[in-house]
């Protein structure tokens, strides 16, 4: 089975992508999930590879219609957050 892609998003591809895709590899670990999660910004998404996204609300409009999950975090932070909004998405990638 091909490992998932998962794209993190922010304006910059630095700061606050990287927090969130630390708290997503966490809730990858503890789940006992394994995909490629990376980093990009607001200019390079589009142009990537990807099965799903997590990203801000901000940055969601970009994804519009575009035919994957797009799982809007508020609390960058949160294992629980990132956990509940986004294991259902993640898990339909591993059954696809």
């Amino acid at each position: 089975m091909k490992k998932p892609e998962i794209m993190i998003v922010c304006a910059f591809g630095l700061g606050t992508s990287m927090i969130l895709r630390l708290t997503l590899d966490k809730v990858l670990k503890a789940e006992g999930l394994d995909a490629k999660t990376f980093c990009a910004d607001e200019s390079t998404a589009k142009g990537q590879k990807y099965d799903m996204v997590f990203t801000s609300k901000e940055m969601a409009k970009l994804f519009k219609g575009g035919g994957k999950p797009v799982v809007v975090i508020n609390n960058f932070l949160s294992v629980d957050e990132v956990r509940e909004k986004g294991l259902v998405f993640i898990r339909n990638l591993f059954e696809a």
